[in-house]
């Protein structure tokens, strides 16, 4: 696989998996009325295609990044796709400190990769 290829490709897996996730923890919160068995079992099935896509994605972006990257990585991703879907989905504002601590954790990532030493593979 091309380096630029090697290093998109994982980021872009981590996208779709969130995308997932997000909508298997979260997306049922607008289907109270349903029985708690039937959202736990339509996550499941929800979570199943975020694992398919997250698993490789952390697999072949180890090739390129150090796990503690991924994870950073992983999170950014996370905090950004929740904040989308927390407007668009829920109808929910993110509030000034809430966006502060989101804020910190991206700074978290931002020192992760730039404290990291390259990756040894």
């Amino acid at each position: 696989m091309p380096i630029p290829f090697a290093r998109l490709l994982p980021i872009l897996m981590l996208i779709a998996s969130n995308l997932f996730m997000t909508l298997a923890w979260y997306g049922h919160l607008k289907f109270k009325d349903k029985p708690l068995w039937v959202v736990i079992l339509v996550s499941w099935a929800i979570a199943f295609c975020e694992y398919c896509l997250a698993v490789p994605a952390n697999r072949w972006g180890s090739a390129v990044y150090t796990a503690a990257e991924l994870k950073a990585i992983q999170e950014v991703i996370t905090l950004s796709v929740f904040v989308v879907f927390s407007f668009v989905y829920l109808g929910q504002k993110i509030t000034l400190a809430q966006g502060a601590g989101f804020a910190l954790i991206g700074a978290g990532a931002f020192l992760i990769f730039h404290g990291t030493p390259a990756h040894p593979g």
